[in-house]
């Protein structure tokens, strides 16, 4: 979530545009030449997300807040703080979750399409069993998760080239805890050395690798504990955003006996502003 913008949206289900460039080409015009015939105009492609509402509760009773808490002067200042930090990593695992977008109802909640909804090209993955989504306008369908593998290096640098033919730029790689242990044993990179920008001096990496350094450019290697292990992430920030339709907002709940009640809510969703800007390894060993 701190790597992507932050935008906001003025619905619940909004809407935002896709494009691309034409395919390079031998471009040679005559000298002087008329125009009679002009390049096609491509439309822009629609596609859409919902905004989803995510909240946390607190209710502290008087005497809790007034007793002697042996270092916290405000026991409600404390879990307001607490759930906030939660309610950031309930948004930082809806993203990288495996969900479809959903209206929802008056007995089903509105959920966001997560980003693994939104991929369906740059994508190594198990196909005897795993399927990527298919969509048009809005990611409503989940990715089909395949049989499990190693994640291996091969597996990195394909995704790493089709993200880059595609025209992304990989700038991070993303990966669970276990997995990141596996890049870190990758061939050629625990003893690798890598110029730290501004310094003179290599540096040598042992043991872990902050830097991947590939044939289309250095990829920072990220551990993210709220993401699922199965998949590898190859992202571009610059075409990812956050949407709020409403902040984080504070709010007293109404007193209804010695206790107080709070609720911290946000209605948010995400927009992947060119989905073949990042790449996915999916399908891999958790452990």
């Amino acid at each position: 979530m701190s790597n992507i913008g932050r935008e906001n949206v003025s619905n619940t289900l909004f809407e935002f545009q896709t494009d691309t460039l034409a395919a390079a080409a031998a471009n040679a015009q005559l000298e002087g030449d008329d125009v009679a015939s002009f390049d096609a105009v491509t439309a822009t492609v629609r596609v859409q997300n919902y905004c989803q509402i995510s909240r946390k509760t607190i209710v502290l009773s008087a005497t809790e807040e007034v007793v002697n808490k042996a270092g916290r002067r405000s026991e409600l200042a404390y879990q307001i703080a607490k759930r906030g930090s939660e309610l950031k990593r309930d948004q930082e695992f809806i993203m990288l979750s495996n969900t479809g977008a959903v209206a929802g109802d008056s007995t089903t909640a509105r959920k966001m399409g997560s980003l693994t909804a939104f991929l369906k090209t740059n994508i190594d993955f198990d196909t005897t069993n795993g399927a990527n989504p298919t969509y048009t306008t809005l990611p409503s369908t989940a990715r089909t998760d395949g049989t499990v593998r190693t994640f291996t290096e091969t597996i990195l640098k394909n995704v790493i080239q089709k993200v880059w033919t595609a025209g992304g730029t990989p700038k991070i790689l993303m990966v669970g805890p276990v997995n990141k242990q596996r890049v870190s044993g990758f061939t050629g990179i625990a003893s690798s050395r890598f110029n730290i920008d501004g310094g003179a001096k290599p540096a040598t990496l042992i043991g872990a690798v902050d830097i991947y350094v590939s044939d289309f450019g250095n990829v920072q290697v990220i551990a993210n504990r709220f993401q699922r292990e199965r998949d590898a992430w190859v992202i571009d920030p610059d075409y990812a955003k956050m949407t709020v339709l409403r902040p984080y907002q504070q709010i007293e709940l109404a007193k209804t006996g010695d206790a107080e009640k709070r609720m911290l809510i946000v209605e948010w969703g995400h927009k992947v502003l060119a989905e073949n800007a990042h790449g996915l390894a999916a399908d891999l060993v958790t452990s």
